[in-house]
């Protein structure tokens, strides 16, 4: 973990002036040849999501922020962490700041996620412990932090770690007041810029209004604060849970009807913004209440990582 007592002022600023930044166009001319026509021109770039169905038109590319949006409750931080366990299988060092979780709990559901089980076991916990050694790291902090300390954690995530992945739950507690618009803009505006000079991915959680009914799928304008937050961020995603198919489930149904409601999804994620990719879109998920994974299949898709070869194993009868 991540402790307190670090000298994060060190980290709060970049003293470099950005002189040595300032360059000629044609400097980059054989960059951008080497990145349309190199033998790497057509392999996707970044840190892909664990469902085959999106397959590569979403990436968490280096250098970008997502946000990740949502009414609370609808398990934004949950399906976050779900890709951020698969990409640390995929090689990618990943520093989660949950400061409304203490880090019993983040590793709890991680560890649940990784076994496929409702309550690993001490043997399996024991391995994943020393499984996630340069993999992931937890900020041990629960409350607010203020915006600074915020930004020198990550840059000091990226520097002294070498973490390629920085996850801010949440933007509500990074010490900024609800109607601070300018402040909340400049937040978001410093990430983006640590981000891009550092190719740091970092990954902010964020809250969405409620409507007049938790049905309603909210869109990028129902997220909360400055309207400039997702004009800044790279990638917006938004989490909504099925609460209508829940409340129906409770109810008296025929079999058909019944049928009929267990096929709908039970969470959707959807892609609201991608900057540098053309794709927007939505994708079905089912949620597994023991494993707290979510399958972008209804039945199957159940997988538990096998730490011994660094890979995901199928789980055909689940």
């Amino acid at each position: 973990m991540i402790p307190d007592d670090v000298n994060w002022q060190a980290y709060v600023n970049d003293e470099n002036d950005g002189r040595a930044d300032v360059r000629r166009a044609g400097e980059f001319i054989e960059d951008l040849i080497e990145h349309l026509h190199g033998d790497t021109a057509d392999e996707v770039s970044g840190l892909l999501t664990p469902w085959a169905m999106i397959g590569s038109d979403l990436a968490f590319r280096p250098g970008e922020v997502t946000l990740w949006g949502g009414v609370n409750g609808h398990g934004k931080s949950a399906v976050l962490g779900y890709a951020m366990l698969h990409g640390m299988v995929a090689g990618e060092r990943i520093c989660v700041a949950s400061m409304e979780m203490r880090p019993r709990a983040t590793l709890e559901r991680i560890a649940r996620q990784a076994a496929c089980n409702e309550k690993p076991t001490a043997g399996f916990l024991e391995q994943f412990g020393r499984w996630t050694d340069e993999k992931l790291w937890i900020y041990n902090h629960v409350g607010t932090v203020q915006r600074d300390r915020m930004l020198a954690v990550s840059r000091y995530c990226r520097n002294e770690l070498g973490v390629t992945h920085m996850v801010i739950d949440s933007l509500l507690k990074c010490g900024i007041a609800p109607d601070d618009y300018a402040g909340q803009k400049a937040f978001v505006d410093s990430l983006c810029s640590l981000a891009r000079d550092t190719d740091l991915h970092i990954h902010l959680v964020h809250h969405a209004r409620k409507s007049e009914k938790e049905s309603n799928v909210p869109d990028k304008f129902d997220l909360k604060g400055a309207g400039e937050i997702t004009d800044l961020v790279d990638n917006v995603l938004i989490v909504h849970r099925n609460k209508a198919k829940e409340a129906d489930l409770r109810k008296e149904l025929t079999p058909e009807k019944r049928e009929q409601v267990e096929a709908q999804a039970d969470t959707v994620l959807i892609c609201a913004k991608q900057r540098h990719y053309t794709w927007e879109g939505m994708l079905k998920l089912w949620f597994d209440p023991a494993s707290l994974q979510f399958r972008d299949q209804r039945s199957g898709g159940a997988v538990s990582l096998d730490m011994e070869t660094n890979s995901w194993k199928n789980l055909w009868r689940r």
